[in-house]
């Protein structure tokens, strides 16, 4: 499912609203443009709150096929992975 473009836009507005407090755990994740451990490059677009939970969740879209908006839980985002022997960052930071 894609949204329009401004929805997308009233939705980051509304996301920027409802952050109020960044925990440790998020104040390495920064805005902009990342590469995942397989590959693909994403935009965080910004760090909201579970409503249940108040876990702190990252939200950022896809930069290739549809550009889907996808959110994931802070602390996976900014854990390593082990691959082919080799530890790295799940997203690496590539800049704004």
């Amino acid at each position: 499912m894609c949204i329009g473009l401004e929805a997308f836009r009233y939705f980051v507005l509304y996301v920027i609203f409802v952050v109020t407090h960044v925990s440790e755990s998020t104040m390495s994740i920064k805005l902009g443009r990342y590469r995942h451990f397989k590959g693909n490059e994403y935009e965080v677009v910004g760090i909201a709150k579970d409503s249940e939970t108040m876990e702190e969740m990252v939200v950022y879209r896809a930069l290739y096929g549809d550009h889907g908006l996808w959110i994931r839980a802070a602390k996976m985002f900014a854990e390593t992975v082990t691959r082919d022997g080799r530890t790295v960052p799940r997203f690496e930071y590539l800049g704004d």
